[in-house]
């Protein structure tokens, strides 16, 4: 397993552009793979999804089992509105992890819970569904990392192509 690692397991997804966004956070955030349980998104990716190509970089894979999935030496953080979870603000990430989201329409189970290394909330009035969730963790890892990104080659790198605007010096 390489220094840092992260997956991403979401439980029983049933929209398949949320999990087209998962994807594209994947990709914008260097995660390593994306499992998924159930068999809901497998029905609804028939119809669409818009992964802007992540898939064929990451990943995404069914599992009977998100705990199967989970490397050895890796952290179990689940992201979930439970109460006695750790805010966000206030979790200091671990260098690999897997980090467990519910499905839109429920809960992370209570026996997942019971094995994780942490339980998270990001504390907003109301809960955000999946992709804006997972977006918002891969952000504050990020954030509270010491990876230095924020360059002007990074957003060459990254912007459209449509967008060349530069700020006045």
């Amino acid at each position: 397993m390489k220094e840092k690692q992260v997956i991403i397991g979401i439980i029983n997804p049933k929209s398949a552009s949320n999990v087209g966004a998962v994807m594209r956070a994947a990709g914008c955030y260097q995660v390593d793979a994306v499992f998924y349980t159930g068999a809901r998104y497998d029905r609804a990716v028939k119809f669409n999804t818009d992964t802007k190509g992540v898939r064929h970089k990451i990943p995404l894979t069914g599992a009977d089992c998100l705990l199967a999935t989970v490397p050895e030496n890796m952290k179990i953080v689940c992201i979930e509105l439970v109460e006695g979870a750790a805010p966000l603000p206030c979790y200091q990430h671990p260098e690999s992890a897997i980090y467990i989201f519910g499905p839109e329409d429920g809960t992370i189970s209570q026996d997942i819970i019971d094995k994780a290394d942490a339980v998270v909330y990001v504390p907003t009035v109301g809960c955000m569904n999946l992709a804006g969730s997972v977006n918002v963790v891969l952000y504050d890892r990020l954030a509270k990392s010491d990876l230095s990104m924020a360059t002007d080659d990074l957003i060459r790198l990254s912007r459209d192509t449509n967008n060349r605007v530069k700020v006045k010096i």
